[in-house]
Parts: C-alpha cells; sequence; structure tokens
C-alpha cells in the first residue's frame, strides 16, 4: 500500500478519464446486458462515495418499507430504530478495520487479532457461570453493555500501554500478544462451557454470535454518541493517516509523532471495536470484507474518500443484507454466518494474491 502524491493523483485521475472515454466509445458495440454492467461498473468507478450513498438511500428505503402492509405506526418507529443500529455497528466495524490496516501496513489484518472477540465471548460465559441463564437473561442491558466496554477498553488500553510505550513501539508484537491472548480467552471458554449444564450453554452460545436482527434501541444512544465522537477525531486525523502508509520512518521525518498518533488510532479501535461487539456481538471477518471492497472501488488510497466510502460500504452490507434475510428469505438463514463466509473466502483470496505478487 501506498499514498500517491499530488502529482501522482492528477495522473491517476487523467488515466481514469482516458479509461472511461475509451470504454464509452466501446460499449455501443456491446449487448444490452453487457452495456448496463459496464456503465454501471464505470459509474461506480468514476463516483464511487455518490454511488455507493445512492445504494444506501434505496437498501435504507427498502429496509423501512418492504411489507408494512399498512402497520406503519409501529412498524416505522421499530425499523428505523434497527437501521439506526445496523449503519452505527456497520461505520464502528468499517472504520475501525481501515485504520488498523493503515496502522500495520496490512491490508488483511483486522482488530479482532487483537483478542476482542475472545474476551466478549469469555466476559459472557463468565457471566453465565456465575449467575446462571435465568439471572444473564434479566441482567439490565445498560449496565451490561457498559461492563463490556468498560473491561474490552480497558483490558486493550492495559496492552497497548504496556506493549506500546516510547522504549518498545513494535506493533508486530503487540498484534502476536493479542493472538496469544485471544488463545488465552478462547481455551477459558471452553473451559467454562464443560462446567456449566446444557441449558446455560445454549444462552452462552447464542450469545457467542452476532445478532444483527435483535439490536436492543435502549443502547443506541450511547453508541451513536460514541461513533459520533470517533467520528469528528478520525476526520481530524486522517491527513495524518496518508502520510502514515508512507511507512512509520517516512511519516517521523515529515514531522508525524508516531507514538501519539499510533497509540491515539489504537485507542480509537479499541472504542469502536468495543461498542460494534457489545452492540451486536463478535464479527471477525466482516471488516475485512468491508475493506476489501472499500480498496477496490476507491479511485485512490486517500482516507478522505476510503473513510467515507468505507463505512457506506458496510452499511449498505448489513442493511441490504438484513433486508433480504429478513423480507425476502422470511429469516430462514443468519446473516452473521453469511458475512463471516464471505470474509473467510476474501481473506483466502487475499492471501492467495499476496502470495502471487511475491513469487
Amino acid at each position: 500500500m501506498f499514498l500517491p502524491s499530488a502529482s501522482s493523483g492528477q495522473t491517476t485521475d487523467t488515466t481514469i478519464d482516458d479509461t472511461a472515454n475509451t470504454t464509452n466509445s466501446s460499449v455501443a458495440n456491446l449487448n444490452p446486458v453487457t452495456k448496463f454492467w459496464t456503465r454501471l461498473w464505470l459509474a461506480i468507478s468514476q463516483h464511487p462515495k455518490s454511488v455507493a450513498a445512492l445504494i444506501l438511500f434505496i437498501s435504507a428505503i427498502l429496509f423501512l418499507t418492504v411489507n408494512v402492509n399498512g402497520h406503519w405506526d409501529f412498524a416505522l418507529p421499530l425499523r428505523a430504530k434497527k437501521l439506526l443500529a445496523l449503519m452505527v455497528v456497520g461505520y464502528a466495524i468499517g472504520v475501525s478495520t481501515l485504520l488498523f490496516q493503515t496502522l500495520t501496513h496490512n491490508p488483511i489484518l483486522t482488530p479482532s487479532l487483537l483478542g476482542f472477540d475472545s474476551l466478549y465471548v469469555l466476559l459472557q460465559s463468565i457471566l453465565v457461570f456465575f449467575l446462571g441463564a435465568i439471572s444473564f437473561t434479566s441482567l439490565n442491558p445498560m449496565v451490561k453493555f457498559s461492563l463490556e466496554i468498560v473491561l474490552m477498553f480497558g483490558a486493550s488500553l492495559l496492552l497497548f500501554k504496556v506493549l506500546f510505550s516510547k522504549s518498545s513501539q513494535d506493533l508486530t508484537r503487540l498484534i502476536l500478544v493479542g493472538v496469544i491472548f485471544g488463545v488465552l480467552f478462547r481455551s477459558l471458554s471452553a473451559l467454562i462451557a464443560r462446567l456449566i449444564n446444557p441449558d446455560d450453554f445454549v444462552v452462552v452460545q447464542s450469545a457467542s454470535y452476532a445478532q444483527f436482527n435483535t439490536v436492543n434501541p435502549q443502547l443506541l444512544a450511547i453508541s451513536l454518541l460514541i461513533c459520533v465522537v470517533s467520528a469528528l477525531v478520525i476526520w481530524r486525523w486522517r491527513f495524518q493517516c496518508d502520510v502514515l502508509m508512507l511507512g512509520k520512518a517516512q511519516a517521523i521525518n515529515l514531522g508525524i509523532h508516531y507514538q501519539r498518533l499510533a497509540f491515539g488510532l489504537l485507542t480509537v479501535i479499541a472504542v469502536l471495536v468495543a461498542t460494534a461487539t457489545a452492540l451486536v456481538g463478535p464479527v471477525t471477518f466482516f471488516g475485512l470484507l468491508v475493506c476489501a471492497l472499500t480498496n477496490r472501488m476507491a479511485r485512490h488510497m486517500y482516507h478522505s474518500e476510503r473513510l467515507i466510502l468505507v463505512s457506506v460500504v458496510a452499511m449498505i452490507c448489513l442493511v441490504l443484507g438484513q433486508t433480504i434475510f429478513e423480507q425476502v428469505l422470511g429469516m430462514a438463514g443468519v446473516l452473521s454466518v453469511v458475512i463471516e463466509l464471505a470474509g473467510g473466502l476474501v481473506f483466502l483470496a487475499l492471501i492467495i494474491m499476496s502470495q502471487r505478487r511475491a513469487s
């Protein structure tokens, strides 16, 4: 990954225009179906943010109106809250993964490597083990949500403080320690699963997977506030993130305070991942999926475009996917399973492509 200069950005735009002109001249010779898909891809490549915003708007309208059957006073407020929750989760997961890939200079890494998902599952297992299934399901949602965010953010902050100090700024070691802690948390969760009774185990299992159709509206206010504050902070850092993509040494030579920026990005990533995980549950490969789509659609690697685009693409995937599963398929499947499958396939494809480029 690299950051194009101003001159190369102009060259890229000129190349896109030349390609568009060449494509338009050859479209007339295509059959109608091929012509439609060619023009659609050309529009996406020239105006990715506008096209993505239009698709998101259509997806939101479909989510709010399909199969309402006249019960607007009941269905519209309920669906509006779920729509807002899906958009919040999409923003949090997409942006946190993009920032993590910028910081690590690796397009196949996700914040889940730091052990957030495993810690969340362990927390659910501990609560069920000590409280029981009935008391666990009776917990105040706001108290449980706040506890999960505080514990996940506190654990990540402690990890960052210990392993990302002034004397040691090795991101590779930080990721490896996160992977080790993730294995430890999963092992402890498996141990607790063997100690609890089957009824409690069912509750733990249901809480261990992302559930996009049962988002608690009471948790939306604090989640939305966290996302808005983080968006303002990240947008101020967008140019520094562009410089950071040049590499640590180059960023320091260009005047970037690397330790402060990296620690700030890690803190924002931890807050966003903790918020999304506490709101819907752990999602491993969704961020990888939307970042891969964003990098494919974006005209350049500037964060002023990719931050917006990755948020919109993630929202489209969740909103349109949930609309299809709820209203078309009648909840015959689970959106999180399909997302994890698609994200896993994208992960394998990226690894294979990177190996081919290396060879």
